[in-house]
Order: C-alpha cells, then structure tokens, then sequence
C-alpha cells in the first residue's frame, strides 16, 4: 500500500528546493501532499495567523495534490490535517529549507522546523529538511525562488535523494512514542551519496542583534551567521560546517525538565 506524506516549506510553493523534494519523495514510491505557503514564511517560527483569514488555493504541476495557502507553515500543516485530508498521513515533511537550520536560536525561529512541529504535535513521524548554501550566493538563490545549476544542483538533487531515504528509516521504525519529536537534518552545500551522518546536537550559540539601525527610529532586519561558536564536535553546525549531514533528534517534551 502506498504511504502518503504531507509536504510543506517556509520558502512558498515556489520553490526549486521543495519541488526537487516532491520529485525524490514520488520516485521512492511515496505519495505526496503538499500544503505550502504562496509566498516566503521564513524566520516565522510557530506562527499561527490568528487575527485574519487564510486563503487556500489549488496549485498545479507539483506532486500528486498540492494547495498554496497565505499563510505560516504552521497554518499549512494544521490546515491540511485538520481539513483537506481524508486520512492522516504517515508522516509530514517539511523543506527542503534554502540555507542551514542549526544552533537553538535558529531551530527555533525556523518556520520548516516548525511545519514539521505541527505534524508531530498530531502525533506523526516529523521530519525537516535543510541545506547549506554558499554565504555569498544566499541572497541571489532566495530571488531565483531556489533555481540552482551545476554542482549546486547536483548537490541538491543528492540532498533530495537522501531525504527519501531518511523518510524511509523513520518509517521503517515503530511509532509509539507520544512525545513530540523532530527530526532536524542539515546538508552540506556539497552533498554526495556517501557523504556521513553525523548524530547532533543543536549547538549553543549566542547571537547578538538581528537588527540594523537604519535611522534613530527605524530598525530592519539582517541575517547573521553563527556567532559565538560552540566548540562541541557533536553540534550540529560544526558537523555541517566540516562537510558532514547533521541529524539532530529535536525531543520538546524536553522542554520543562
């Protein structure tokens, strides 16, 4: 019998990197969902659009059934298991994600790790997906909506490759733990068929402001890379950074210890 996966990004059903997911996960024998936002939701954490609407749309050529919603990952997943589909899926997928989810801070703020929480909180296999890219090529990849040539895209096509198999192994096990669980895997920006999983942890890092002055009364946002580097071998973005894919078990349940 054919297994169905909900698939879901923060990037918008626009993206290269989610298409290339759909098409690894449908050639390993999976049928897909996808419930995606219409547009960028990154950096959106667990937000859930409270005070408005959300629109739904059917959007074609991508997958088995797909629908772009306006709204966060978390609206995606809690609309499409709560609403759209007849039957839970076996697991919900979320990525692949334009650029690395490591260290806490931004585990936490990630909006694919996130769409995967939502999944796990229905008490289903969780899964999100991310890759390294190059510093210097993020902001132009993020204008192609993703689109990468050469050996990025080999590397991706690769990336996509291993995740089916992740999704396999998750599968493959027993799913009696009710405590919310993710799986939060990382790629180098160079990833083969033989590159080695490392088991990780998320790596302490402290950040400074996420803000840049632009006027006495206005403040936009940057990106900033790591800071404050975790020395541990086992933190996920070392094992990232040394060309490895990290594989962080994320347990919330942990949360209140």
């Amino acid at each position: 019998m054919t297994q169905t996966l909900l698939v879901t990004n923060d990037d918008g059903i626009d993206s290269y990197f989610l298409r290339v997911l759909v098409e690894a996960l449908q050639k390993a024998g999976y049928a897909t969902r996808v419930a995606a936002p219409m547009g960028e939701q990154s950096w959106i954490s667990r937000a859930l659009s409270r005070r408005r609407d959300v629109n739904l749309a059917d959007y074609k050529g991508l997958g088995d059934i797909a629908w772009a919603i306006d709204g966060t990952p978390t609206d995606c997943v809690n609309i499409a298991l709560g609403h759209l589909l007849p039957e839970k899926p076996a697991a919900v997928v979320s990525g692949i994600n334009l650029g690395h989810n490591t260290s806490l801070p931004y585990i936490l703020s990630s909006g694919t790790v996130a769409g995967a929480l939502e999944g796990a909180f229905w008490g289903l296999p969780a899964l999100a997906f991310s890759m390294e890219l190059p510093r210097e090529r993020l902001q132009e990849i993020r204008h192609t909506h993703g689109k990468v040539e050469g050996d990025l895209d080999k590397s991706l096509l690769c990336a996509a490759a291993r995740a089916a198999e992740f999704v396999r192994e998750r599968l493959a096990q027993p799913h009696a733990d009710p405590a919310p669980i993710v799986h939060n895997i990382n790629f180098p920006a160079i990833t083969t068929t033989v590159t080695p999983v490392v088991h990780t942890q998320p790596a302490q890092m402290k950040l400074g402001s996420l803000f840049a002055r632009e006027s006495p009364a206005t403040f936009s946002f940057r990106y900033m890379d790591q800071a404050g580097a975790d020395p541990s071998p086992e933190a996920d973005y070392n094992a990232v950074m040394r060309g490895c894919i990290s594989h962080s078990i994320l347990n919330y349940s942990f949360l209140g210890a």
